[in-house]
């Protein structure tokens, strides 16, 4: 038949496909609990403690932020939609 070819191929990838599952299993077995790279050790962050009034001004920023942001989508989403429509009536 024409088909060994491709069978043959089809069987040694399924063939090497296991043997790599087994040798990644055989590999990590060896390993004991908290063995791995990096991951065994805890990472510590010496973060500074903010103050109220630092706390209470980091807020007023983000609101502010977060108010100046919301006008400009607005903004720019009232001229694109005038555009549209402008388009529009000018092409009907």
């Amino acid at each position: 038949m024409g088909f060994g070819g491709s069978a043959q191929a089809m069987i040694t990838a399924i063939k090497n496909n296991e043997k790599m599952r087994r040798a990644k299993r055989e590999r990590f077995k060896s390993l004991g609990k908290g063995d791995y790279k990096g991951f065994s050790k805890k990472t510590e962050y010496d973060l500074p403690q903010a103050s109220e009034k630092q706390l209470h001004a980091i807020r007023k920023r983000m609101q502010r932020e977060r108010k100046f942001w919301w006008i400009k989508v607005s903004v720019l989403t009232l001229i694109g939609f005038l555009a549209l429509v402008t388009a529009i009536l000018i092409l009907t």
